[in-house]
C-alpha cells in the first residue's frame, strides 16, 4: 500500500464555478527535512472573533461572586459550564469614549461605535460621520493577506447606514461594529446564502449570479462541483484524514440544506411567491451564522470575525422565550422585577447560541489542539446596565487560549481599566504591531495567569 502524500495546508477542491477550502488534516503536516521533523503538525493559525449583545446586560446574574479559578458560573453563564475551562469573565473593564463627553444623549449609539474602536464618535447623523479603526480592522491590515477573506463582518439585523436613530447620532453608528477606517464602516452581511457562497464558491451576492441560479435550478450543491477533485484526494490521505473530509463535507452539506430550507418561497394570495430570505426563525438563523464562522475558521478561510447578535438600541422581541416586549424597551426597566426577569431571559439565550459554537469550535482538532484553542474571543456590549446606561465595568467574557498564551478558566477582577488595554494584548498576540486604541495605557495583565 502506498503511503499518504503530503498536501498543502492552502489545498482546495476545485471544479468549475466553485472552490472549497479544506480543514486542517494529517497531511498537512511537514515532511521530514522540508521545515519540521516528520509527523510534526504544522503551526496553527490565530483567530479572533469579536460577538456583540446590544442593550447591556442584567448584571445580577452575570457577574460571578468569586475571583480566581474558582468561582461559580452565575445563572446567565451557567450554559457555558461545559467550556468553562477554556473562559474567562472580565470585571472591570471600561470603555470611556462610550460616555457622553458632552455631546449628551445617544449611548447606544456611543456603547456600539466605540466598542472596537476606543473612539469616540462625531456626533451627526449626516454623511460625515467619523469615530475609528477597529481592532479588528487593525488586524485585517497585517494580517487578513493570509487568508481568502482577510474579515468577515456577520449580523442579524440590517440597520441604517445614514440617518438618525439615536438622539442625533447616525444610523451607520447604531449598526456597525466593524470601521475599516474612521469614515467607513464594514457593513456586516445578515443573509446566510450570501455567507455561504463566500466562503465556498467565492461569489458572494455580487458574484456570478448566473452559476447560482444554474446549480439552483439543477438542484445541485456545490458539493457536485467538487466531487471528482475529492475523490482524487481521498485517494493521497490516510485513514483518519478521510474521515476529517468525509465529516467536513458532511457539515458543508448539512448547511446548504438548512439554507435553502430557510430560503423555501413564502406563497401569498394570488399565487405569488416571495422568497424569505433569511431565516424567520431568529435562533435558526443565529445557529447558521454560528455554523458558518466554524467553518470559515475551520477551512482558514478567514482568521477575522466580527458578529452582532442585534443592532444596538434594538427592540426585537423574542416571543419564543414567552418575551413579546421589545428588548430595548425592557431593558429600561427601572428596578421592575418582572422586566429583570425576561431581561435575564434573553441574556441567557444569547448565552446559550455563544456556548453552543464555542463547544463547536473545540470540536474541531488541529493536531493536538482545537480551533478554540488557538482563538481568542471577546463577547460582550459597550453598555453595563441597560437602564443607566454605564460604560463602566462591562459585560466581558474571553474564550480561546490564543494558542496557549492565555491561562483561561478564571473570572478576572481588573480595578477600573481600559477596555482596549485588552485588545492591544489580542493585536500583540496576533503579532500586529499597535501602540495605542482609544484611551488605551499599555496590554492587560493577568491573561497569562
Amino acid at each position: 500500500m502506498s503511503r499518504p502524500s503530503r498536501i498543502s495546508r492552502r489545498a482546495i477542491l476545485r471544479g468549475v464555478g466553485a472552490t472549497i477550502a479544506l480543514p486542517w488534516m494529517e497531511a498537512m503536516a511537514p515532511a521530514a527535512g522540508l521545515g519540521g521533523p516528520s509527523g510534526a503538525a504544522p503551526v496553527a493559525p490565530k483567530r479572533m472573533a469579536f460577538f456583540y449583545v446590544p442593550n447591556g446586560v442584567h448584571m445580577q446574574d452575570w457577574k460571578p461572586k468569586d475571583e480566581g479559578a474558582g468561582y461559580n458560573l452565575p445563572w446567565i453563564l451557567e450554559p457555558l459550564a461545559s467550556v468553562k475551562d477554556d473562559l474567562l469573565v472580565l470585571s472591570g473593564l471600561e470603555q470611556h469614549n462610550g460616555q457622553a463627553l458632552g455631546d449628551g444623549p445617544g449611548d447606544h449609539a456611543r456603547s456600539l461605535s466605540s466598542f472596537l474602536t476606543g473612539a469616540h464618535p462625531y456626533k451627526t447623523d449626516g454623511a460625515n460621520i467619523k469615530v475609528g479603526i477597529s481592532v479588528d480592522q487593525m488586524a485585517a491590515v497585517h494580517i487578513g493577506g493570509r487568508t481568502r477573506l482577510p474579515s468577515l463582518e456577520l449580523g442579524i439585523e440590517r440597520g441604517g447606514q445614514s440617518g438618525n436613530c439615536d438622539s442625533g447620532y447616525s444610523c451607520a453608528y447604531s449598526s456597525n461594529i466593524s470601521w475599516r477606517s474612521a469614515t467607513t464602516p464594514m457593513a456586516k452581511e445578515v443573509n446566510p446564502r450570501f455567507v455561504f457562497d463566500r466562503l465556498f464558491s467565492g461569489r458572494g451576492k455580487t458574484g456570478t449570479a448566473a452559476e447560482r441560479q444554474k446549480r439552483e435550478l439543477y438542484e445541485r450543491s456545490i458539493l457536485d462541483y467538487v466531487l471528482e477533485d475529492a475523490q482524487s484526494l481521498r485517494g493521497r490521505i490516510g485513514l483518519n484524514d478521510r474521515r476529517k473530509m468525509d465529516e467536513y463535507l458532511t457539515s458543508v452539506r448539512e448547511i446548504e440544506q438548512r439554507i435553502a430550507k430557510a430560503e423555501t418561497p413564502v406563497q401569498l394570495d394570488g399565487g405569488v411567491a416571495r422568497p424569505s430570505g433569511v431565516p424567520k426563525d431568529y435562533a435558526e438563523h443565529v445557529r447558521l451564522m454560528f455554523e458558518l464562522i466554524a467553518l470559515a475558521f475551520q477551512t482558514d478561510t478567514t482568521r477575522i470575525c466580527t458578529f452582532m447578535f442585534a443592532n444596538e438600541g434594538s427592540s426585537r422581541p423574542y416571543p419564543f422565550l414567552d418575551v413579546p416586549e421589545g428588548h430595548h424597551d425592557l431593558s429600561h426597566h427601572g428596578g421592575d422585577a418582572k422586566k429583570h426577569a425576561k431581561i435575564r431571559k434573553i441574556n441567557r439565550f444569547h448565552i446559550e447560541e455563544f456556548g453552543r459554537l464555542l463547544t463547536r469550535l473545540k470540536s474541531i482538532r488541529e493536531g493536538d489542539q482545537s480551533v478554540l484553542d488557538n482563538s481568542m474571543i471577546v463577547y460582550g456590549s459597550g453598555i453595563g446596565d441597560g437602564d443607566r446606561h454605564n460604560h463602566d465595568d462591562l459585560p466581558v467574557l474571553f474564550a480561546g487560549k490564543g494558542g496557549g498564551s492565555i491561562k483561561t478558566g478564571r473570572h478576572v477582577v481588573y480595578k477600573p481599566e481600559p477596555l482596549n488595554n485588552l485588545y492591544l494584548s489580542m493585536l500583540d498576540k496576533m503579532g500586529v504591531p499597535c501602540d495605542r486604541i482609544g484611551d488605551s495605557t499599555g496590554k492587560l495583565g493577568k491573561l497569562d495567569g
